[in-house]
């Protein structure tokens, strides 16, 4: 299976953007010059912003092509849907849940089966999660005290789109809003880049 798996604090750093979430991740962000130090061409820009958003979900090329396809036939606004798409990702959703501590950590949970969504093991990292589906460590997970400390340590934090409950449960009570979402990313000039195809 192919997947990014360049250095992130390195990646984050290029990109000028905390791509990981990790805190130490954009420490040496000032020294030296990035590419991302606003000296781009308008399509230098718009490469800039789809790598980030690349990035920032730990999609590759082709299933970013998809997602954009889907995206333009959206009713809504292109780069919103795409966003929100790539939001309901359950890879993603399990971190944004607290889960896991990144996405990476959170696709390794789902590839090795520790997620349940709706009661039913879900191994698959891109399944599209519903609003009303709810998310939930196995059986078996809730025996390795890593994911039970990530969870009861996000308990505190959380979005509007997500409900928690304190047994290792959760819930995607909405659909997210773009403004809810935590990715600063400018949708508009994504769209422009594929757009230019």
């Amino acid at each position: 299976m192919a997947k990014m798996m360049q250095p992130r604090f390195k990646q984050s750093r290029r990109l000028g953007l905390n791509v990981c979430g990790h805190p130490k991740a954009m420490n040496r962000a000032g020294r030296g010059t990035s590419r991302a130090d606003g000296r781009l061409t308008e399509y230098g820009m718009q490469l800039l912003e789809k790598q980030r958003l690349r990035a920032y979900y730990g999609v590759l090329e082709k299933q970013m092509l998809r997602y954009v396809k889907a995206a333009q036939k959206a009713q809504e606004e292109t780069g919103p849907a795409l966003v929100k798409a790539l939001e309901t990702r359950l890879d993603n959703l399990v971190y944004r849940m607290g889960f896991a501590s990144s996405i990476r950590q959170a696709r390794q949970m789902v590839n090795h089966g520790h997620i349940t969504v709706n009661g039913k093991k879900v191994n698959i990292p891109s399944y599209a999660v519903q609003v009303g589906d709810e998310l939930a460590l196995a059986k078996r997970a809730k025996k390795v005290d890593l994911f039970k400390e990530n969870y009861e340590a996000s308990l505190a934090q959380s979005l509007p789109y997500i409900t928690k409950d304190e047994d290792f449960k959760a819930k995607l009570s909405s659909e997210p809003n773009r403004e809810d979402i935590p990715v600063e990313i400018t949708d508009q000039l994504i769209v422009e880049f594929y757009s230019r195809s």
